[in-house]
């Protein structure tokens, strides 16, 4: 019988208390990782890691607000202490406070690029130290279809979006050695908890409506996620887009 590469595997995974982070952290577990799930609503997170623990899973649970470099710092740390090692990072977490930019919404542009750039970021300067002394290490980040093709109202997020695939690049290119391997997940419309942070309630609803009507299942991208994780080390699937088959 051929050995499952995902048993035993050292996974941490931000944004991992709902959507993408929480169908990605429930695969990874029947498959047999062991996981590290951060994500800022500790509740559900701890809700989520009390299931995966009864249903046989090894997981451990870091209250994680990305924007803090130290959270990052903890998440990783613990998978070393609990684990042995950090063998994959899911930079998951993300929010979407989209509108026009004749809106000049500044603190919601703020919190994009806190959340979806900086946080990615700190994930990476976390990690990097250990993937180093461990020798191997895989950077997996959740990127978005919002930044191939651009459309009004997601101008800044598309931007946060680009600029985590303009630095994923780069990270491919400088770590040809071997040690690091380097993903970025592109999924189209999903049915997640994603628009909770579009303040405008009209585009809010259409946004949700557009979510229920034929958004995938975040089971579909986490399908994706693991695919590009269980690859045999030689090998690096360096972009995947993920949408559904009716979108524009």
């Amino acid at each position: 019988m051929v050995n499952d590469p995902i048993d035993g595997m050292v996974v941490a995974i931000t944004g991992a208390s709902s959507g993408i982070g929480e169908a990605t952290a429930r695969l990874l577990g029947t498959r047999g990782a062991r996981l590290v799930l951060g994500a800022r609503r500790a509740d559900r997170l701890h809700t989520l890691g009390g299931e995966l623990r009864a249903a046989g899973t090894e997981v451990a649970t870091v209250t994680t607000d990305v924007t803090a470099a130290g959270d990052l710092e903890r998440l990783v740390g613990t998978a070393v202490a609990d684990f042995g090692r950090l063998d994959v990072l899911v930079s998951n977490a993300g929010i979407s406070a989209i509108g026009p930019l004749a809106d000049a919404d500044v603190t919601g542009w703020d919190a994009m690029i806190d959340v979806n750039l900086r946080g990615v970021l700190h994930g990476i300067a976390a990690a990097m130290p250990v993937v180093r002394q461990q020798g191997h290490g895989h950077f997996v980040t959740t990127v978005s279809t919002a930044g191939l093709k651009i459309v009004p109202t997601m101008g800044v997020y598309a931007a946060t979006k680009n600029a985590v695939r303009t630095m994923m690049e780069a990270l491919r290119q400088e770590s040809t050695d071997g040690v690091i391997r380097t993903t970025s997940i592109s999924p189209g419309y999903v049915n997640t908890e994603l628009d909770r942070s579009i303040t405008d309630v009209a585009l809010r609803n259409a946004v949700r409506a557009d979510m229920d009507a034929f958004g995938l299942a975040p089971e579909a991208v986490a399908r994706a996620i693991v695919f590009a994780i269980e690859q045999p080390p030689e090998v690096e699937i360096g972009d995947l887009t993920i949408r559904p088959a009716v979108q524009g």
